[in-house]
């Protein structure tokens, strides 16, 4: 588990900077995880193991079946032609080849669109970010509005993810930024944003069949303090998740269908 060693420039005393790992789902070489990053070294030193490549939707999946490879840019930029759990656990367990000692805070993004309601159960963004909660660390992920501005919702989120470092970990955050430049801060629930569901048959030139899963629009439903609430409020939105995902008021049901089976 992460220690608490900290710069007095962050506010907090102890020998050095806290130390956050930044990945994504967007790439390595994406614009939102570029900008955050530079917001970020402005407050921690920073590690970036991320995707190769876009990796979006690609939820909690971790490569079993093939070898990966890791491969570095420059001197804390490094790159894993996986998903964006693997780099969090390959960051996480690769001892001084990744990180110089354990992260003070996983944090994934600047992701290129929200994730809001049930995208949390889909987003690559908050799968990495909830790896690290996991393995016992402190975790935010952060998306933007694909039309806000990446500036601006950066320097927000380095303040966020180093008040974060100041609780106990395995804390999981979700922070949405809608359009714009200046927003209030709330803490929010997951509310509820529903895509069009289609899946769309096509052929290519040679007559073969493919299709695309997933239509272009969505729509909000009402729920009041829901992070879809917020975020078309102009508010950003911070939610907390929860790892353990028992469903408590169900263990009735669960009951009655044991005695059923009985």
């Amino acid at each position: 588990m992460a220690a608490m060693t900290f710069s007095r420039a962050s506010g907090m005393t102890g020998p050095m900077r806290p130390l956050f790992l930044l990945s994504n789902d967007d790439g390595y070489g994406s614009e939102g995880l570029r900008i955050l990053r530079e917001a970020l070294l402005e407050v921690a030193d920073v590690v970036v193991c991320a995707p190769e490549t876009e990796q979006s939707a690609t939820s909690h999946a971790l490569t079993l079946s093939r070898p990966l490879r890791l491969r570095k840019h420059e001197e804390g930029i490094l790159s894993l032609d996986g998903t964006p759990a693997d780099c969090v656990y390959v960051a996480l367990h690769s001892g001084r080849r990744v990180l110089p000692r354990p992260p003070d805070l996983v944090v994934s993004g600047m992701n290129h669109g929200a994730n809001l309601g049930t995208d949390v159960f889909y987003s690559g963004t908050v799968a990495a970010a909830r790896e690290g909660a996991l393995r016992g660390y402190r975790a935010l992920a952060v998306s933007n509005a694909r039309d806000g501005d990446f500036r601006a919702a950066s320097a927000v989120a380095a303040k966020i993810a180093l008040a974060a470092v100041q609780e106990a970990p395995p804390l999981l955050l979700n922070v949405n930024f809608p359009a714009g430049s200046s927003w209030p801060l709330r803490q929010t629930r997951l509310g509820s944003r529903v895509y069009t569901d289609t899946v769309d048959y096509r052929c290519d030139p040679r007559g073969v069949e493919y299709l695309w899963l997933g239509g272009p629009g969505f729509e909000h439903a009402a729920v009041p303090g829901s992070d879809t609430e917020a975020y078309d409020a102009g508010a950003i939105g911070v939610t907390p998740l929860l790892l353990d995902l028992f469903a408590e008021a169900d263990a009735p049901a669960v009951e009655r269908v044991l005695k059923r089976s009985a």
